[in-house]
């Protein structure tokens, strides 16, 4: 990767991991699922009339935008309510080993034990977390957390389907238009409260939506997106490494949080089998990405 590419994927990963902090502290004013419809709200607004409509790709962009927008937003946001910012940024990078799951399943893909241990590792510091006692009252938000990572994992094997067709701000553009109504249906389907989370909203918590839909999403996507089309995942995930470690600091500086010597414990072992399963990732060539996975509308 060029010098500038790095300089990039440190940005997005430091832009998300502190986006997660001030979402967690958005989320005492709004529901999680109202607060994500506006963030794409906010995200399509900035960036669709300034780019192309994705003509010929429409259907498969719905269908990403469904599970990588809809669905994973949905399933994390609603577990971030009920955990610590830093604890669900180091269940999030689970979505490495089952990225990596994937895609032995359906790119066929050799794993190898090298790869095994670093799952293993991964999921045994999750476990270590999900084990303290104060996280026994109540396992569901983390388990919504974990069921994310693995529809983000899906979301961007789908992303690759699209083989570099169509750049990064224009597909975070389209991907937050099909985003936000399908969002704003589920929050009414879903959740209660909304007038009075919109009338009682502080300058803090709209603020907080602005960075979420300019900086979090229509910046860091993109440029996410951006780098996806140019390099291998497996050279791009490693940036990720950074963002629980961004995602623990400023939560501890802006919410106060208190890390354990057992969630430290738990994070060294999920980075350490996830950077394993990035490292392995490297050193493999790079695998053929089929035009679309069964299951996905042609266009």
């Amino acid at each position: 990767m060029k010098p500038f590419d790095i300089i990039l994927g440190v940005v997005v990963a430091v832009t998300w991991g502190l986006g997660l902090t001030l979402a967690k502290a958005a989320l005492g004013e709004f529901p999680p699922i109202l607060l994500t419809a506006f963030r794409f709200s906010v995200t399509a607004l900035a960036l669709v009339w300034f780019v192309e409509p994705p003509i010929g790709h429409m259907r498969r962009i719905l269908v990403i935008s469904f599970v990588i927008s809809t669905v994973q937003y949905s399933l994390t946001f609603t577990g971030l309510a009920g955990v610590d910012a830093s604890t669900a940024a180091i269940v999030i990078q689970l979505e490495v080993p089952f990225a990596a799951l994937l895609a032995a399943l359906f790119l066929g893909d050799r794993i190898g034990m090298w790869r095994v241990g670093g799952m293993v590792l991964a999921f045994g510091g999750v476990a270590l977390i999900a084990g303290q006692p104060q996280m026994q009252d109540d396992l569901l938000p983390l388990f919504l957390v974990l069921a994310g990572a693995f529809v983000w994992a899906v979301g961007n094997i789908l992303v690759k389907t699209l083989d570099g067709s169509v750049g990064g701000f224009r597909l975070i553009a389209w991907l937050a238009v099909f985003s936000a109504p399908q969002l704003f249906i589920a929050s009414l389907l879903l959740e209660d409260g909304h007038a009075a989370a919109i009338a009682g909203a502080s300058w803090l918590g709209w603020g907080v939506i602005l960075y979420l839909g300019l900086v979090m999403t229509a910046f860091g996507y993109g440029l996410w997106f951006h780098l996806l089309n140019r390099h291998p995942v497996s050279h791009v995930m490693p940036f990720l490494l950074l963002l629980p470690l961004t995602a623990m600091i400023s939560a501890v500086l802006l919410l106060d949080e208190i890390v354990s010597m057992v969630t430290a414990a738990g994070a060294a072992l999920v980075l350490t089998g996830v950077g394993t399963i990035m490292y392995r990732q490297a050193r493999r060539p790079v695998a053929a990405v089929p035009a679309a996975p069964e299951g996905v509308p042609p266009d």
